[in-house]
């Protein structure tokens, strides 16, 4: 704002540079679509893992069924540093559920039912906790789920079952944004009340009516694991000993006493005690190991009078609610406030044609990639995965053409580069011509094909050697080389090795590279000394027929590169002025952009004026296009071609006549 002088003296006012700083985007974010062995969320959702600890957190890690586990793998092997992963479900797959009660015995009400939000057995796995702890009506709950596999926990507090409330069990818990990763939740009765809370709760206990003048105890029995803790006794008060001055002291107390006699007794079993809603009474749940009792997960624990003297009504169990101690999905019993278990289905088979390319509508499959920020790679392994028992044939559920000509549609429109694997049925230097000149029918620059296959020692089959497709490993070495080297280097040559690798499926020579090369199918190769290397680098218009602009996948990558950091770091130019003011600072902020990447070797020519241009004036924005709010900037550059052939011409010298 221009000051408004008032009184004699100096003035300081700023003024904008006009200057707005365009940062180039990330260039290898690889977006991964397939099944893996589980999903600590959702299926057909894109989550982002930032190396293969994480992926083994999320996803369960590597699974003999899942080519996309080993993609992943190979991916942060060869260089990658962050990955996107879409859990597409099996075909058939059913996701885990069980129902909540509002009571337990006679008289409950279903309330609420709780399904997994991922297909697969796995979701068997997942616990859910009610506890009325800190809740603001007494109508309310907290809700805590926990996935055993991966110990996610999530919890959701002073939920509600009424419609009206704010806080409505199925808007919170539901919600897309902040909701659960884990389950979906729906209220099963609408006039039921809230589910009942896990564990067993006492009543109020009286501090100042515990007793120490004599040996005080309980008995405890858990109906599962049967026969194991049955009526156990168990010492709660020593005659004479300090006694706890308050509940939470006493929930320590007590739990400190039961576990050091069922432990012993049943190894992996042990309670919690904890205040109970009130504040001044106690909660007793189980708290057993899931490897050692696993179908002791819902175990319900009660409680009788010890012998001589019981400490059942000092510590407010002699009233109270018994219920199971975790509501389980899938295998949960049938017992209690908890009903209508129905187990998980793995599925029949691995996802199909139609599971890995989705629904745009419902963001399914790779559709689930149109609601990411941003990916820059896709890789889809599943798409050229053998038939089970025939590892020289293409399952017969997934058709690779339809899945890459999908692909490519989303590469297209989110500005990404596909990558494209042969089919298994591809073992030769023949059959992988007449499969680049024909019996691959996706076309675009988009993309970019690679063979051969690639031996990796698998650590799920005694390490033996195990064919991969080049997707994951390629996409690790694009990342390794846009980091080093640049977005506009080539991934090939001597410096693409490829780690890991053991082999290839096949050794092809200098006459097989090619016949290969001029039709724009990209080799691998094995040279002493380099090892395993990329020795290619051309889309799938890379062919020497099509004479494409787009020919090298350096080209093409550099391209969308420079479109994407543009679109997003214009984006504060819609709605200002569209006159000479505005079109100056877009060529100011976009020369400086592309001034950086000259700096940076990443154009051909040696000063800026061969190397790029960035036009903005009124030669490229008409008033006809001011009249319909258009303003156009116009931007060129040379790109840097990589050295295909390089051809060294070596002549012999004649005798030389003495003068």
């Amino acid at each position: 704002m221009p000051v408004t002088p008032t009184y004699p003296g100096v003035y300081i006012q700023e003024q904008s540079s006009g200057v707005r700083t365009i940062a180039g985007v990330a260039t290898s974010i690889t977006a991964f679509v397939g099944w893996t062995a589980r999903v600590t969320g959702r299926d057909n959702v894109a989550y982002t893992v930032r190396s293969f600890g994480d992926f083994e957190r999320l996803f369960g890690g590597l699974h003999e069924d899942s080519l996309l586990s080993y993609a992943v793998q190979q991916f942060f092997a060869n260089g990658g540093s962050e990955a996107i992963v879409v859990r597409v479900p099996r075909v058939d797959a059913e996701p885990a559920a069980i129902t909540l009660e509002d009571a337990v015995g006679g008289g409950a009400n279903a309330a609420l039912s709780v399904t997994a939000a991922a297909t697969g057995e796995d979701a068997n796995n997942r616990l859910v906790d009610v506890d009325y702890n800190g809740v603001s009506d007494v109508a309310n709950f907290n809700l805590t789920i926990t996935d055993l596999d991966s110990g996610a926990i999530e919890r959701f507090t002073d939920v509600s079952m009424s419609a009206t409330s704010p806080r409505n069990v199925e808007a919170v818990v539901n919600d897309p944004a902040t909701g659960s990763k884990m389950v979906i939740v729906e209220i099963a009765d609408p006039a039921a009340g809230r589910p009942v809370q896990t564990g067993a709760a006492g009543g109020d206990v009286d501090l100042n009516a515990l007793l120490n003048d004599n040996d005080y105890s309980i008995r405890i029995t858990s109906d599962v694991p049967v026969a194991a803790i049955v009526s156990v006794p168990v010492p709660i008060f020593n005659n004479g000993e300090a006694l706890p001055q308050s509940i939470l002291g006493l929930s320590r107390h007590v739990e400190r006493r039961i576990n050091e006699v069922i432990g012993p007794l049943v190894p992996g079993a042990a309670v919690r005690v904890v205040p109970s809603a009130s504040g001044q009474g106690l909660r007793i749940y189980p708290d057993f190991d899931p490897e050692l009792l696993g179908g002791a997960l819902d175990a319900r624990l009660s409680f009788a009078a010890g012998v001589p003297n019981s400490a059942l009504a000092q510590l407010g169990l002699s009233t109270g609610t018994r219920n199971v101690g975790h509501y389980r999905l899938g295998l949960g019993r049938d017992t209690e406030a908890q009903t209508a278990p129905v187990a998980a289905v793995a599925g029949t088979g691995l996802p199909d044609t139609a599971g890995l390319v989705g629904n745009e509508g419902n963001f399914t499959g790779m559709q689930a990639l149109r609601q990411v920020d941003m990916f820059n790679i896709l890789c889809i392994p599943d798409a050229t995965r053998s038939a089970p028992g025939d590892p020289n044939t293409t399952d017969g559920t997934v058709d690779p053409n339809e899945i890459f000509a999908r692909g490519m549609e989303l590469c297209q429109a989110e500005r990404a580069f596909l990558l494209v694997d042969p089919p298994p049925e591809i073992r030769d230097t023949a059959s992988a011509i007449d499969w680049i000149s024909g019996g691959l029918t996706v076309t675009g620059n988009h993309g970019a094909a690679y063979y051969p296959h690639l031996l990796f020692v698998d650590p799920l089959r005694a390490f033996q050697l195990r064919r991969f497709a080049p997707c994951g490993a390629m996409a690790g070495l694009y990342a390794r080389t846009d980091t080093n080297r640049g977005v506009w280097k080539a991934p090939a040559g001597t410096e693409a090795t490829i780690s890991r690798v053991q082999g290839l499926t096949q050794n092809l020579n200098d006459a097989e590279n090619g016949a290969l090369n001029p039709l724009g199918l990209n080799c691998i190769r094995n040279f002493p000394v380099y090892r395993t290397v990329a020795w290619g680098a051309r889309t799938l218009q890379g062919a020497d027929q099509a004479a494409s602009e787009w020919k090298y996948l350096s080209v093409r990558r550099i391209a969308l590169f420079i479109e994407e950091s543009l679109y997003r770091g214009t984006q504060w130019a819609v709605f200002e002025p569209n006159a000479e003011q505005l079109w100056s600072q877009l060529r100011l902020n976009v020369g400086t952009f592309m001034q950086q990447l000259f700096r940076q070797g990443a154009f051909k020519g040696t000063t800026p004026q061969e190397a790029y241009f960035v036009a903005c004036d009124s030669t490229t924005t008409t008033q006809a296009d001011i009249d319909r709010g258009i303003v156009n900037v116009l931007v060129g550059f040379a790109p840097l071609k990589p050295a295909e052939f390089v051809i060294i011409t070596i002549q012999q010298l004649a005798g030389q006549v003495e003068v």
